[in-house]
């Protein structure tokens, strides 16, 4: 009542805050594992990972620390750049540091980070947002503190369901359940998805690879996440 009276939550964010304590048991939840690949969670001394860990203190020096969680959404123009990889180091680096984190799966189209972390994909965000229903986490074997949301079955809408109202408010859930959340993405050179999750989550990482991604598509890319009005946090150069 007190959020709602200071215009901190309208009624819907309520019910939907209640809803969600109640609709899915924790035994149901199953457990996500790393893949060999995702190195970060087995070798920290890796070169690769040593970049990831300064990436991470990076943006954690950029957190102005207004809203509760240092959320951010992965965005790249083109397809094999490594954004789905670098989104899931990324939230393990997160996790290791002890606090709660979510890594969630926005590519609608193309999901990869069930395989990535060797789990179930049955269900997941597709389904959550068009039954407007609670999204189903998946914990992740050997790191306590991180949880997993997977895309689930490829819709024939993914643009619409990323642009409906479930979604952002699901992503306002995120920013009071978790410290940390990243967001994958799909190429924007293709679709308009990561536009739509860049103007809901509002801050967002810009990805390309070194001898691969088109200058052109950078630009453009560029271009049209300036009409999002989503904060650009930095720019990543993808040389692995």
């Amino acid at each position: 009542e007190a959020a709602i009276s200071t215009g901190f939550a309208t009624q819907e964010d309520v019910d939907y805050a209640q809803n969600t304590l109640n609709q899915v048991p924790r035994e149901q939840i199953s457990r996500a594992r790393p893949a060999p690949e995702l190195a970060i969670h087995r070798d920290p001394f890796d070169s690769r990972n040593e970049r990831i860990l300064a990436l991470r203190t990076e943006l954690l020096l950029r957190h102005d620390g207004l809203s509760r969680a240092n959320m951010v959404a992965m965005i790249s123009p083109c397809a094999k750049e490594g954004r789905s990889r670098l989104c899931a180091d990324l939230a393990i680096s997160f996790a290791q540091l002890g606090h709660p984190t979510l890594l969630v799966d926005a590519d609608l189209r193309n999901p990869s980070q069930h395989a990535l972390f060797c789990a179930d994909n049955e269900t997941g965000l597709s389904q959550s947002i068009a039954k407007r229903v609670m999204p189903r986490m998946q914990s992740v074997e050997g790191l306590p503190q991180m949880s997993l949301l997977t895309a689930g079955p490829k819709p024939q809408n993914p643009l619409e369901l990323l642009s409906d109202n479930h979604f952002e408010r699901m992503v306002r859930e995120w920013r009071h359940s978790y410290e940390f959340v990243v967001v994958d993405t799909p190429a924007v050179d293709r679709h308009s998805d990561g536009l739509a999750v860049a103007t809901v989550v509002g801050r967002v990482l810009v990805l390309s690879r070194a001898h691969h991604t088109p200058y052109r598509n950078q630009k453009e890319m560029l271009r049209r996440l300036s009409v999002t009005r989503a904060q650009i946090l930095g720019a990543v150069i993808n040389h692995f």
